[in-house]
């Protein structure tokens, strides 16, 4: 009887159907392929005349948005080699809330370029030395490019100057608007330590109707949901918040009640009534006259009314938590009376009606609060929602500027010069690595052409404009996407945050080389069983029509 002899080569050596890619044509440029398509796809929605994408998630909610990083969270990237240029955009996202699009862009090109070294016979050693030796080159050259610092972080008027250009490139019409809010929404809760500024802090409440010029910052927090009392106003609060229901009481022993008759039944319930009106009142001599919990019990409620206590009903941990940090109350988790040092204080508690929409507003007129809420107004759901995360992206750019306060030239300005520099490295390079330091000089221009396509100008010509100014020593030269033309960044105000942009190269440049290491796919057959059904799909059942 004949022994198991193995398999030969790659299929003996991995479990059965197993696939695997090996080699420049077979791995490298397939996984520059699908960065491609990656970045094909948010070329048009950059800039403040970027085109929005429709996209429907698999729960089957509809986004309309130009935000590069809604997008590319909802489209569910499957490909290993994409899906590094997404992690490198998280990461981007996470430290500084704006620029996602720019890292996957970047990164995009950078591998396009590549791939035309590949074809005319460069390693890819040598590709990913001359994208690193560029890499460095170009942070090093920005900070020589700062052309505006913020003097204060409390100042409105310079705040919002500051945010104007990251806002205009999102919701490009409504600047003038956003921008104030955001900086009066931040301005309002900046701590002692500016470096310790928290984006939690700034938070969103959107109410439908009206436009979005009738939005507005209150200082403080607001729950779109009416007080369960009588009670409706309350000015000087006193709150205490509870984590638990307020209601009566279950023990914490299971124990059974022998009751003899009807009377012993009404003396039962009479004597829990008791209890729980004891525990009320003794919250209330504590000077409470506000309290929110997560549910309160008919019973509660009503004795609640009866001292003139406002109910506010929040079954949400995060806006428990929010309230607790705009009052500096501390949430308990069992019904007793809160101590001095537990009892937040507001100035005031009421109940406004925002166009339709019922709102519980606490709001600190005195003191500084530290919660800020934007009360976003919108005719449409996909606007509100656009708005929310331009704010979001402000509110980020905020906290990176209170770290770093420094800005380069915008509108593609920074880019070209920065490229004009690393392309002169590259002729002076001795080895092979300069004909890639050449190609990620090109690849920084992505940024200036995009511009100028999606504002529908000739790329080509606005780039060969572009080039000659700064080759005669005006390093603010950039694109006018409303003039069709080249500006000065600078006199138009329009500005990029120095740190977010020597991130994104950063960020870029890794995934980029981190893609042209990969010259091997291994992928393990998927595992067994079922798919899970498509809950949007056709059943198999249903008939033809």
């Amino acid at each position: 009887m004949m022994g198991y002899g193995p398999q030969a080569g790659m299929s003996g050596l991995l479990k059965e159907g197993t696939k695997q890619l090996s080699g420049v044509e077979e791995a490298v440029l397939r996984n520059i392929d699908a960065c491609k398509q990656l970045k094909t796809i948010l070329c048009t929605s950059i800039g403040p005349n970027g085109m929005n994408k429709m996209v429907k998630s698999h729960m089957g909610k509809m986004f309309v948005t130009s935000d590069a990083a809604t997008i590319v969270r909802e489209l569910e990237i499957v490909h290993p080699a994409a899906k590094l240029l997404v992690t490198a955009s998280d990461s981007q996202e996470q430290e500084c809330g704006d620029a996602t699009a720019l890292v996957i862009v970047l990164a995009g090109e950078l591998l396009e370029k590549a791939e035309d070294l590949l074809r005319l016979g460069l390693h890819t050693s040598d590709i990913i030395q001359g994208y690193e030796k560029a890499g460095l080159e170009a942070n090093r050259m920005l900070p020589n490019l700062v052309s505006y610092e913020l003097g204060d972080m409390k100042n409105v008027s310079e705040v919002s100057h500051a945010l104007t250009s990251c806002i205009a490139s999102k919701m490009h019409g409504l600047e003038d608007v956003i921008a104030p809010l955001v900086a009066d929404a931040c301005i309002s809760i900046l701590p002692a330590n500016i470096n310790t500024f928290s984006v939690e802090n700034v938070r969103v409440t959107k109410i439908p109707g009206a436009s979005v010029s009738d939005s507005m910052v209150i200082k403080g927090a607001v729950l779109t949901s009416n007080t369960q009392g009588v009670v409706k106003h309350v000015r000087d609060a006193k709150v205490a918040i509870y984590t638990c229901d307020f209601e009566m009481g279950q023990a914490e022993t299971k124990g059974t009640v022998l009751l003899t008759s009807a009377q012993e039944l009404l003396d039962y319930n009479k004597g829990e009534e008791r209890n729980l009106e004891q525990k009320v009142k003794d919250i209330v001599d504590k000077g409470v006259n506000v309290v929110v919990s997560t549910k309160f019990g008919e019973v509660a409620a009503h004795f609640l009314d009866k001292y003139n206590v406002m109910m506010v009903k929040c079954p949400s941990k995060h806006e428990m938590r929010r309230i607790a940090r705009s009052t500096k109350a501390i949430a308990l988790p069992k019904l007793q009376p809160p101590t001095i040092d537990e009892i937040g204080k507001c100035d005031v508690v009421n109940v406004e009606e925002i166009g339709s929409t019922k709102c519980i507003i606490f709001k600190q007129e005195q003191e500084g609060s530290r919660v800020a809420t934007i009360v976003v107004r919108g005719s449409t759901t996909n606007v509100q929602e656009d708005v929310e995360r331009c704010v979001d992206d402000a509110v980020h750019n905020y906290r990176g500027m209170s770290r770093d306060p420094r800005f380069v030239a915008g509108a593609g300005a920074s880019e070209i010069e920065v490229a004009r520099f690393v392309d002169k490295m590259g002729e002076k390079a001795p080895g092979l690595d300069q004909y890639a330091i050449r190609k990620f000089a090109e690849a920084l221009q992505i940024i200036p052409r995009v511009l100028a396509q999606n504002s529908g100008q000739d790329p080509g010509v606005m780039l060969s404009n572009l080039i000659a100014a700064h080759e005669g020593n005006n390093p603010y030269i950039g694109v006018d996407i409303d003039e069709g033309t080249i500006c000065n960044a600078m006199d138009k105000q329009i500005v990029d945050h120095l740190a977010t942009k020597m991130n994104a190269i950063t960020l870029a440049t890794e995934a980029a080389c981190t893609v042209l290491r990969v010259d091997q796919l291994i992928m393990a057959k998927a595992a067994g069983g079922p798919k899970p059904r498509d809950m949007m799909g056709p059943d198999d059942a249903d008939e033809a029509p």
